[in-house]
């Protein structure tokens, strides 16, 4: 098997939770299932998302100095379908869905199981994507079970954008 294959096949097995980003500015906002997300601190604590170039919610994170990060539970594929296989070019999503403004204008979706807002430190450059990182500001505390939507449950979906 070679590298990329044998990488394909890790992170296949992973099976890493999904995570909605929403994005807003003063004239925007933008939303998308991102797949590549992680804690990458403990103390400070930081989160760092990944929006791929091609999407418009990468345009959007350009103005913006925070953003949400939604767990979706097993429940919301709905959720994750909207955000994930319609683009921001062509619909706008919001209208599809109950959100509410949170904490420093971040758009909040209301279907999530949990969420937290950001407030972006730094941008990255990593090729294809843009990595924001965030230093997380709180959100409510999440139920006491959360089975959270992962990759895999959306292995079938067709992406709005191209990765």
């Amino acid at each position: 098997m070679d590298a990329t294959a044998s990488f394909d096949a890790v992170m296949a097995a992973a099976d890493a939770p999904i995570y909605v980003v929403t994005i807003a500015t003063e004239s925007d906002r933008a939303g998308c299932v991102v797949g590549f997300a992680s804690q990458v601190g403990i103390e400070p604590r930081r989160f760092l998302v990944c929006l791929s170039e091609l999407n418009h919610t990468y345009r959007v994170a350009a103005g913006a100095t925070h953003v949400a990060v939604h767990l979706i539970d097993a429940e919301g594929r709905a959720l994750a379908q909207l955000f994930g296989a319609e683009t921001g070019d062509d619909v706008d999503k919001f209208s599809w869905c109950r959100w509410h403004h949170g904490p420093d204008g971040v758009v909040v979706l209301d279907e999530a199981a949990a969420w937290f807002s950001g407030r972006i430190l730094d941008r990255l450059n990593f090729g294809d994507h843009l990595g924001v990182l965030l230093e997380p500001l709180g959100g409510p505390t999440p139920p006491d079970r959360v089975t959270a939507l992962r990759y895999g449950d959306l292995a079938d979906l067709t992406p709005g954008h191209p990765a």
